[in-house]
């Protein structure tokens, strides 16, 4: 009797420190890093707390220009979903085989924008007339950094190949930067995303950019190589949740532009 008692409590304990463990588990699953663009910041302060909600994890946003962060997944740093504000980022990690979902996805698009302060007295003008006038002083997001700063100075290049030699340019590290060199008054006009110059209140839309009529900015989202393996399950439904038919509506509110209708429909995570 006094056996069957010991061998009882055995079972207890070791089916104890087993829930212990799956509990753990369970636990460390249950949490999300996210590396993001700054242009997300105003949509994910809904998306973010409705996954928390639906889902009973916790997320963690991490927020930067989507070149630096890029490199910093590259080199390991503990990320386990990059949405950066240009699908050539992830398509980057991609072809280095540094993302789980077997490719990245195009989860929305916008456009580049000339902005100029909500309480400027100016009087609007257009790409074209900034770049005569080498005395107007523009701020860029820096192309070294960020992705956003690429395709600025890509789009300027086909305009005006010696724009660079402007002396009044002013390199800012993100989108916010920029806004508020404008909003100061440190510069007159700007360019940034036409989602950030809605979403910020402080700046006033004046021109869009051509190359942006015809070739829209995209943005992609990838669950990459560092993700920790109790989190992927979890990055896999945040990955979906971002593309699933209420989000998308939601991201038009914040003023993007929907993803391509054909999509970019991605297998279920594997680790090799």
């Amino acid at each position: 009797m006094t056996r069957i008692r010991k061998f009882s409590m055995a079972m207890v304990v070791i089916g104890g420190l087993a829930g212990v463990m799956a509990t753990g588990d369970r636990v460390q699953a249950e949490t999300l890093t996210v590396a993001a663009a700054h242009s997300l910041k105003g949509a994910f302060q809904d998306i973010v707390p409705m996954f928390e909600k639906e889902y009973g994890v916790t997320v963690q946003v991490v927020y930067g220009p989507s070149q630096t962060l890029r490199r910093q997944i590259e080199q390991g740093a503990p990320i386990d979903v990059f949405l950066p504000e240009s699908f050539e980022e992830v398509e980057k990690l991609h072809k280095k085989g540094l993302t789980l979902n077997g490719g990245p996805r195009i989860f929305a698009q916008t456009s580049l924008v000339l902005v100029m302060a909500t309480a400027s007295p100016a009087t609007s003008i257009s790409f074209r007339e900034v770049f005569p006038d080498r005395a107007i002083r523009i701020a860029l997001v820096d192309p070294t950094t960020s992705a956003l700063g690429e395709i600025t100075a890509r789009a300027l290049t086909k305009q005006d190949p010696a724009y660079k030699n402007r002396s009044h340019l002013l390199h800012a590290q993100h989108s916010d930067a920029v806004v508020n060199l404008v909003r100061t008054g440190e510069a007159e006009v700007g360019i940034v995303y036409r989602v950030d110059a809605i979403n910020s209140g402080q700046v006033r839309i004046i021109d869009e950019a051509p190359a942006g009529r015809h070739t829209p900015v995209q943005f992609g989202e990838a669950v990459v190589w560092t993700c920790r393996d109790a989190s992927l399950p979890v990055a896999e439904e945040f990955f979906d949740f971002i593309m699933s038919p209420r989000i998308q509506k939601l991201l038009l509110t914040y003023g993007f532009d929907p993803a391509p209708s054909n999509g970019w429909p991605a297998p279920k995570l594997i680790r090799e």
